[in-house]
């Protein structure tokens, strides 16, 4: 086999790994990480495997990790093991859709009242029908109880939109949410629901989030409703002033300051749960810098770890690859990349156990 390396070019040689003659056996008791070192060797196993030690070492040695969450993972209970990882400082700012942001709300007040449907696709539209009717909202394979959930948080937050009003106050969507927690406004629906939800993790370690574009949310259409002053507008209904809630353009501006302070002194590395703007909203921190506000010296990310069902396609920002992102300037040439074409739920908890030492 030497001597076929030996007729590649250099460059091509350094791309191929050869298989060690040894295997590595599986043995009862061992940890999750070793059982990963064993099993997941090719293509999107192999590709999960690189990816999670290299942001475990990438962590290990100093760096900062943001994550971002697109589609309805909080719904789907990424929040268990995001949970984790952010109470053992592993995660240190994320961008979230609204919709995941507040999903991870809907879960702790309400996961009793949550199911899912394993067979959804042989669904009728009838059945569907009896779903809404019924108040079941179908996400996939689960259902989000909206009356259990989105209609206990809505009369604490809209509280709050008049109190900001009256007071000539403006927050961050994340803000509201997080005086649910700090004002006991809201109790876990299960005895260990805080453990398991992403955003109470995230507010008791105080680390920033970001929510690009809240008006795509639920929670987001109902804020719209009150702040519309329109002819459709019905007499006696409530209407309030926009104002109160900071905008998508304040959110980059928290972006800016966040990663020239924390890329002082650290790398930071971009791991990206499916695609959206929760992801390409933060990246383009680093670009914007360096191009719109032209100043030196900025720090690139130092590498960039992709999970998502989307492949490359025509204009398709969700499943670009790394080498497109350096012509952006959103990636460097010195970058880490890693795009791995699967699904977040089967992937993650895998890169997550690494991340924890399992």
């Amino acid at each position: 086999m030497k001597k076929k390396f030996r007729k590649l070019s250099p460059e091509l040689q350094k791309l191929i790994v050869p298989e060690k003659v040894e295997f590595t056996s599986i043995e009862e008791g061992m940890s999750i990480s070793s059982f990963a070192f064993a099993t997941l060797k090719h293509c999107n196993g192999g590709a999960a495997y690189d990816a999670a030690v290299w942001l475990k070492n990438h962590i290990d040695n100093g760096g900062k990790l943001v994550v971002t969450l697109a589609g309805a993972l909080s719904s789907f209970q990424i929040g268990v093991a995001l949970a984790e990882l952010i109470r053992k400082n592993k995660v240190h700012l994320i961008s979230a859709t609204a919709a995941n942001h507040e999903e991870s709300f809907y879960r702790y007040v309400a996961h009793s009242h949550y199911a899912h449907i394993p067979r959804y696709t042989e669904l009728t539209p009838e059945q569907e029908a009896e779903l809404r009717d019924a108040g079941l909202r179908r996400i996939t394979d689960t259902f989000l109880p909206e009356d259990e959930s989105v209609r206990i948080l809505e009369p604490h937050l809209l509280k709050m939109w008049k109190e900001a009003e009256k007071k000539g106050e403006r927050y961050f969507p994340h803000e509201y949410f997080r005086r649910l927690f700090s004002e006991g406004l809201i109790k876990p629906d299960m005895v260990d629901g805080a453990e398991k939800c992403w955003a109470f993790a995230a507010h008791m370690k105080d680390i920033p989030i970001v929510i690009p574009g809240f008006e795509d949310s639920t929670m987001g259409n109902i804020f719209s409703s009150y702040v519309y002053g329109g002819q459709h507008k019905k007499k006696g209904d409530q209407l309030l002033s926009p104002f109160v809630m900071k905008t998508g353009f304040e959110y980059f501006h928290l972006l800016y300051d966040w990663y020239m302070k924390e890329s002082k002194n650290h790398p930071i590395a971009f791991l990206q749960l499916g695609g959206g703007i929760a992801a390409d909203f933060s990246i383009c921190v680093v670009p914007s810098l360096k191009h719109d506000l032209r100043l030196r010296g900025i720090r690139d990310w130092a590498g960039f770890v992709e999970i998502g069902s989307s492949p490359m396609s025509y204009g398709s920002y969700s499943g670009a690859g790394g080498k497109e992102k350096i012509t952006w300037d959103k990636l460097s040439t010195k970058s880490y990349y890693n795009i791995i074409q699967s699904d977040v739920t089967v992937v993650f908890p895998w890169i997550a156990a690494i991340l924890l030492g399992l």
